[in-house]
């Protein structure tokens, strides 16, 4: 007696491409869609500018040559020019003192603030609310109302001054070369105390309330809290507070052009009010695109210490 065989099925013929397969390439494609856009607006509002001031800082771009297109090359005499210029090491010297007070006091104060509204109390939310508004407000208006505060014969300041007894005559702020700097540099750090306070805020609010009662249950004080807690931990944003400041201040250009417009006999003069001056009122494009790109060098420079101690810090946190 014998069995019969049955044969195996035949295999079926392989199906289109898998579900997964799809799902990734649509995946793909969304986020083609959210990056594309962002990138066209780089390219367009960010790269070609710079690549056009880097282009025209090797020429001699001259009124006419928007009409016509014709700009010579003339290598590195722009640069050349800037460079012998007796106003460059002024202009630099009053950007690296403006950028480094405004910094210091902006994160300084900030910070102090951070720390003091960290602490829950009544009307908290509406003090900080109300901190806000020099940032929300155009810079145009926030120096306009600054250039009235330090008039010399009608100021705010001078008059409550003088009325204190604590001055003798109004003090010159906007028209003295001994004063303008320090009046502009007072004007950007009320300007940017608020931001430093809302970032340092939201980094005081991700460190848990745990570590501080157990510090005070340890018997340590407030500024023994503050140091070997809050500002260990604070520390990714601080770096990120002060790199985003730096970034922001030493570009800083309304604030002075509304409140001295680079003088009195150019004490206010920075990198930036610099570039414009050459460029649109003396009509030497060439040389004011050459500050601007040594501008965007200096910026450049701190971004990248700022990217490479980042970077050490997280493998060293990683390491640990």
């Amino acid at each position: 007696m014998s069995t019969a065989l049955t044969p195996a099925p035949a295999p079926a013929p392989a199906a289109g491409p898998p579900a997964a397969g799809r799902a990734g390439r649509r995946a793909d494609l969304a986020r083609l869609g959210f990056y594309l856009p962002a990138t066209l607006y780089l390219l367009v509002f960010f790269g070609y500018p710079i690549v056009t001031s880097v282009v025209m800082s090797f020429q001699d771009y001259t009124v006419n040559s928007f009409y016509t297109g014709d700009a010579p090359w003339n290598g590195l005499a722009n640069y050349a020019e800037v460079f012998r210029d007796e106003l460059f090491g002024a202009t630099l010297w009053h950007t690296a003192v403006f950028t480094a007070a405004s910094l210091a006091f902006q994160f300084a104060i900030g910070l102090a603030l951070a720390v003091f509204f960290r602490r829950h109390f009544p009307l908290g939310g509406v003090l900080r609310a109300l901190l806000l508004l020099p940032w929300l407000l155009p810079l145009i208006v926030s120096g306009t109302v600054f250039r009235w505060l330090l008039d010399q014969d009608y100021g705010v300041v001078n008059n409550v001054l003088t009325g204190l007894n604590l001055i003798s005559e109004p003090v010159p702020w906007l028209v003295s070369t001994d004063t303008a700097l320090i009046a502009v540099i007072i004007t950007n750090i009320w300007i940017g105390i608020p931001f430093n306070m809302v970032i340092l805020y939201g980094g005081l609010q991700s460190i848990p309330d745990t570590l501080y009662e157990a510090a005070a249950l340890d018997g340590a004080g407030p500024w023994q809290r503050f140091r070997h807690i809050t500002w260990p931990l604070l520390r990714p944003v601080t770096a990120v507070v002060l790199m985003l400041g730096l970034i922001y201040t030493v570009k800083a250009f309304d604030v002075v052009i509304v409140l001295t417009q680079g003088g009195p006999a150019d004490s206010t003069q920075l990198l930036s009010t610099w570039s414009y001056e050459l460029s649109f009122t003396d009509l030497h494009f060439g040389q004011g695109a050459a500050v601007g790109n040594v501008l965007i060098a200096i910026a450049m420079l701190f971004a990248v210490v700022y990217l490479r101690s980042t970077r050490r810090a997280e493998a060293e946190q990683d390491a640990r």
